[in-house]
C-alpha cells in the first residue's frame, strides 16, 4: 500500500460496524453497508434524509427517550467539539415493508466530531453497535430468562438516563446561580470619564462551563485616567465565579492606589497567593492617561490588548507580559510597557473565548479579531463591540466563556 493511494471510500464501506457520518443539521450525508443491512433500509431511505425522519421515534410508546437523548447527544458534540459516548439506548425500528409494526432493539451509540479547516464540526461520526441479539440470544432460546435479562437491561438504562437527566438539571440549576453572580459581580456598561466603553460578557454553552472570566473599567486618582482590564480564572460553575469575584475587587482596589499597572498586578498576585482556586488565573490592566494620550500596561500571561489606531494600524500590546498569577513562589516586580495614541484610536481588552479553537493557532484568532476590529473601526463601540461578537462566535456558542471591552480613545 505504499505507491498506492487508500481508498478511504472502499475503508469506511468496509467498516465491520454501524458508521453513519451526519452534517452539523443532523442529515445522513452517508451511511455504510453495515449501517444499512442492520437497520434493513436502503440507502435512498437514509442518505439526505434528517436523521429523526429516517428514524422516528415510536409511537406506540409514549415513555419513549431515544429520539430526544441521540439528539442531546449530537447536540453536545457540535457545541464542544468532543465525542459523546451514550449509555444503552432502547430505540424502536419501524419493520421493513410492515409499516405501523415496531421491534424494540438495543443500541450501544458513540458520536464524534469531524473538525474542518475553519476549527468548527464539520461532521459528526455517528457509530451505531447493534446489541440486541446479545441480549436476546442468550443461551439461544429465547425463554424466560432471555426476557427477563431483556428486561433487566432495559430497566438498568432507563434507569441511566433519568440519573444523566438529574445531574444535568442540578447542573443546569448550578450554571444560573453561577450567571447570577457573574453578573452581580461586573460591572454595568457605563461611560468612564469622557471615554465611550462598551463591555460584552457571553457564558460558555452547555451546563457544566460556566467559567471566571470577568472585565473592570475604574477612574483611576490623579488627571484624566481610567484603568481597563480583564481576567480569567481556571475552573468552572460556582467557584470559579466566587474567585473571579475576588481577584476583580481586589485588582479594581489595587489599581485605584498604585502607581502603574505592574504594581497593581504586583498586588493582586500576592492576594491570589492566598484565594484557593486562583492558581494560573490570568489577568492584563491598562492604566489609560487621556491627556497625555498614552497607555501604560501589563499582563500576568493573558492574551495581549489589541489597540486600532486611526489611520487602521493595528498594535498589539504585548511588550509586557509575565507568567499568570500565583505562578511563582517568590514574586518579583512585573513588567510594564507604554504607547501612544490619537483621538478616535480603539482599544479592545478580551479573554481567550473570542479568540481560541481547538485545532488551529492561536495567531489565527488573533488575526481574525484584529481584521474585524479594522474593519468596523468607525461604528461606535456599542455597535463595534456586536459586530466583534457576531463576526468570531460559533453560531451555536463558544465552549469558552468570553468577556470583551471596547474603549474609543
Amino acid at each position: 500500500m505504499k505507491d498506492a493511494a487508500i481508498d478511504y471510500g472502499a475503508v469506511f464501506q468496509a467498516l465491520p460496524g454501524m458508521v453513519a457520518l451526519l452534517t452539523p443539521e443532523l442529515v445522513y450525508a452517508d451511511v455504510n453497508e453495515e449501517f444499512l443491512r442492520l437497520s434493513g433500509r436502503c440507502r435512498a431511505d437514509v442518505v439526505g434524509r434528517y436523521v429523526f425522519d429516517a428514524f422516528p421515534e415510536n409511537p406506540n410508546d409514549p415513555a419513549a427517550t431515544g429520539m430526544r437523548n441521540l439528539e442531546a447527544s449530537l447536540r453536545r458534540v457540535l457545541a464542544s467539539g468532543e465525542r459523546d459516548a451514550m449509555a444503552l439506548q432502547q430505540y424502536d425500528l419501524e419493520c421493513p415493508g410492515r409499516p405501523g409494526q415496531w421491534e424494540a432493539r438495543y443500541w450501544s451509540v458513540v458520536n464524534a466530531p469531524v473538525i474542518g479547516p475553519d476549527g468548527k464540526v464539520a461532521l459528526l461520526v455517528h457509530r451505531v453497535e447493534e446489541v440486541t441479539d446479545l441480549i436476546r440470544a442468550r443461551g439461544g432460546t429465547g425463554g424466560k430468562a432471555d426476557r427477563v435479562l431483556e428486561a433487566e437491561l432495559y430497566t438498568r438504562a432507563r434507569e441511566l438516563q433519568e440519573l444523566n437527566d438529574r445531574l444535568r438539571r442540578a447542573h443546569a440549576r448550578e450554571r444560573e446561580v453561577a450567571l447570577a453572580l457573574q453578573q452581580a459581580m461586573l460591572p454595568a456598561r457605563r461611560q468612564v470619564g469622557h471615554q465611550q466603553a462598551a463591555v460584552r460578557y457571553r457564558p460558555a454553552v452547555g451546563a457544566l462551563h460556566v467559567c471566571g472570566d470577568w472585565y473592570d473599567l475604574v477612574d483611576l486618582v490623579g488627571g484624566n485616567r481610567i484603568g481597563v482590564s480583564v481576567g480569567d480564572v481556571v475552573g468552572h460553575g460556582l467557584a470559579a465565579a466566587g474567585v473571579m469575584g475576588q481577584l476583580r475587587s481586589a485588582l479594581s482596589a489595587a489599581s485605584r492606589v498604585a502607581e502603574g499597572p505592574a504594581q497593581a498586578l504586583d498586588v493582586l498576585g500576592r492576594y491570589a497567593h492566598v484565594v484557593d482556586g486562583a492558581e494560573s488565573a490570568t489577568a492584563v490592566t491598562t492604566f489609560i492617561d487621556c491627556d497625555a494620550r498614552t497607555i501604560t500596561y501589563s499582563s500576568a500571561g493573558h492574551l495581549p490588548p489589541v489597540l486600532v489606531h486611526g489611520d487602521g494600524r493595528v498594535e498589539f500590546l504585548d511588550q509586557a507580559t509575565d507568567p499568570p498569577l500565583d505562578a511563582r513562589p517568590d514574586p518579583r516586580p512585573r513588567p510594564q510597557a507604554d504607547t501612544t495614541f490619537s483621538p478616535g484610536a480603539t482599544l479592545a481588552l478580551y479573554t481567550d473565548g473570542l479568540v481560541e479553537r481547538r485545532h488551529e493557532d492561536i495567531d489565527t484568532g488573533l488575526a481574525r479579531l484584529a481584521e474585524s476590529l479594522v474593519r468596523h473601526r468607525d461604528a461606535d463601540p456599542e455597535a463595534l463591540a456586536d459586530a466583534v461578537l457576531l463576526e468570531l462566535l460559533p453560531p451555536e456558542g463558544a465552549t469558552d466563556d468570553t468577556a470583551l471591552i471596547i474603549v474609543r480613545l
